[in-house]
């Protein structure tokens, strides 16, 4: 990975004091990561950097974005993703080959974007932040965890989440158990997955554990073996995390991931409900830059238009 760009100013806190964030930036959802970060740097006074990792792309698009909008003043670094590091380690699938982006994987090299910070937090470029972000940063990990995530099956009444069809929220929804491999593993298929688009990771803990080596290790056991595919749940980013980190990782406030916004168009949470929630997110087909979508209206007010008039939102009107 390599640095393109430095901070908005030199004065960086000191890693103790400050919060590092890891976002991607793919061209075509640039959008969607300026409405991330705005929804951050509006709702808190922490002190933050965010790591915005893309391709080469989009390197100059992403920096003119930030400097000629009220972002200019955020501390941040562009660093370029080398998907060379994939090679031969994806199979190709024709399901949702969106979901072979090589950003997809970001998330998988943490220990090589941040190597001044103890811990961080990893996400999603559909996601808006309503509360502060200090406090997803404060979760608490357990000793020997290296990530805390959402669990799937914390779909209680408090939360009043939207159950569609096809909904995965267990292990058989996202790894093929007909294979050996996959029930040499001892996973009950009943066992609740956990969603990997928000996460607080601890650095130190991920290399002591070397998970990414470990990551890969299932991404060319995928290869070889076919033990999952994007026709399954959301697609193959999921199954290696879902495997190493089963039964070794911590929980986040339920209430800082609210998900399944873009899993239908016709999706309706309690508008009341969306108010108190501190991140939403638009995991699904149906992103909030794109039509049809739900619940548009909690993501257009941090979006902040493209000043280079490249990114365009998809509307009725359009």
């Amino acid at each position: 990975m390599n640095q393109r760009n430095i901070p908005a100013t030199d004065d960086v806190s000191a890693p103790d004091d400050v919060i590092p964030i890891i976002i991607c930036a793919a061209e075509d959802r640039l959008g969607g990561t300026i409405a991330t970060i705005n929804s951050i740097y509006s709702n808190t006074n922490a002190d933050i950097i965010f790591y915005i990792i893309t391709l080469r792309d989009s390197l100059v698009h992403i920096s003119k974005w930030i400097e000629n909008t009220k972002l200019k003043g955020i501390h941040y670094r562009v660093l370029e993703f080398n998907a060379a590091v994939l090679q031969g380690k994806v199979r190709p699938d024709s399901a949702r080959p969106e979901l072979l982006q090589p950003l997809n994987f970001v998330r998988y090299f943490i220990p090589f974007l941040i190597r001044d910070h103890e811990k961080v937090i990893y996400l999603d470029d559909d996601v808006i932040i309503q509360g502060d972000i200090q406090d997803l940063y404060n979760t608490v990990l357990k000793p020997g965890h290296a990530a805390a995530f959402s669990t799937d099956c914390d779909l209680t009444s408090t939360h009043e989440m939207v159950r569609s069809m096809g909904m995965q929220t267990t292990y058989m929804g996202h790894l093929d158990y007909r294979k050996p491999t996959v029930r040499d593993l001892g996973i009950n298929p009943t066992t609740c997955s956990f969603n990997v688009g928000v996460f607080v990771a601890n650095v130190t803990e991920w290399k002591r554990q070397r998970i990414t080596k470990q990551l890969e290790k299932w991404l060319v056991a995928n290869v070889e073996e076919n033990l999952y595919s994007s026709a399954l749940a959301e697609g193959v980013v999921t199954p290696p995390m879902l495997i190493v980190f089963h039964n070794q990782h911590s929980l986040l406030n339920p209430l800082w991931h609210i998900r399944h916004l873009g899993w239908s168009p016709d999706a309706r949470y309690s508008e009341h409900f969306l108010s108190e929630a501190k991140l939403l997110h638009w995991n699904g087909r149906y992103k909030p830059w794109d039509y049809p979508t739900a619940h548009v209206e909690f993501w257009e007010r941090w979006y902040l238009p493209d000043p280079t008039g490249h990114f365009r939102l998809v509307r009725p009107n359009n």
